[in-house]
């Protein structure tokens, strides 16, 4: 992971967003206090949200991983009528 000084980043901020989004890799911001940051993406950011809900179901892991499993062709097929 890039490590930055705080002021570097402050001086930088626009570019070093842009290259947050495009490269989708973080950048440690660290300062002499030892208190340091890290920045990423909003995209980076909602990804990770949203693992940590998946995550928090019981047992939701462990379905996802069993339906990656499963053969294509063997999947049910999508009835929008289908009651749930």
């Amino acid at each position: 992971m890039t490590a930055i000084s705080v002021t570097r980043a402050r001086e930088n901020i626009y570019q070093i967003l842009s290259e947050v989004n495009d490269s989708s890799q973080p950048i440690t911001i660290t300062n002499n206090r030892g208190k340091n940051g890290v920045l990423i993406s909003e995209d980076d950011w909602n990804a990770i949200q949203e693992t940590l809900y998946l995550n928090s179901i019981p047992g939701m892991a462990e379905s996802i991983i069993k339906a990656g499993k499963e053969p294509l062709e063997e999947c049910a097929i999508y009835d929008v009528n289908e009651e749930w």
